[in-house]
């Protein structure tokens, strides 16, 4: 530790940077992404305000086993069939990808064509998963 706090002390430029940076990115991230919710949520959403699940994942993947009533738009796709969802305006929007490193992306560009209530799900179909939570497989 003390030599942590000798290497801040004799390059203080350098570990003011990498803070500011650090804090940027964090920041970054949270400006471009929709509010996170767990499963659990996810369900309460769907269940009690009619939500939808939008999945954002190739269609191979989306076969192997998807969320119930999920509808499948890959995120290359979402900004050109984005107008398939005007119809859910005024539901919220759960956004699902494999890992939910890729759903915060998605979100913001449906937040962008006015949907105004849009979640992303933490963890993912694979947190999905190792709830045991259902999935409809082909």
């Amino acid at each position: 530790m003390a030599q942590f706090i000798e290497f801040i002390g004799n390059h203080l430029l350098l570990a003011t940077m990498w803070v500011a940076t650090l804090v940027a990115i964090v920041l970054h991230q949270k400006k471009n992404s929709a509010t996170a919710v767990t499963p659990q949520r996810a369900i309460m959403l769907i269940n009690r305000e009619e939500g939808v699940i939008v999945d954002v994942r190739e269609k191979k993947d989306f076969d192997t086993g998807h969320i119930v009533d999920s509808i499948n738009i890959p995120l290359a796709k979402i900004k050109q069939r984005a107008t398939e969802l005007k119809k859910h305006n005024q539901k919220p929007v759960v956004v699902v990808c494999k890992l939910g490193q890729h759903s915060g992306e998605a979100a913001k560009l449906l937040q962008e064509s006015g949907h105004t209530e849009v979640y992303r799900l933490t963890g993912g179909l694979t947190e999905w998963k190792a709830q045991s939570l259902p999935l409809v497989q082909k």
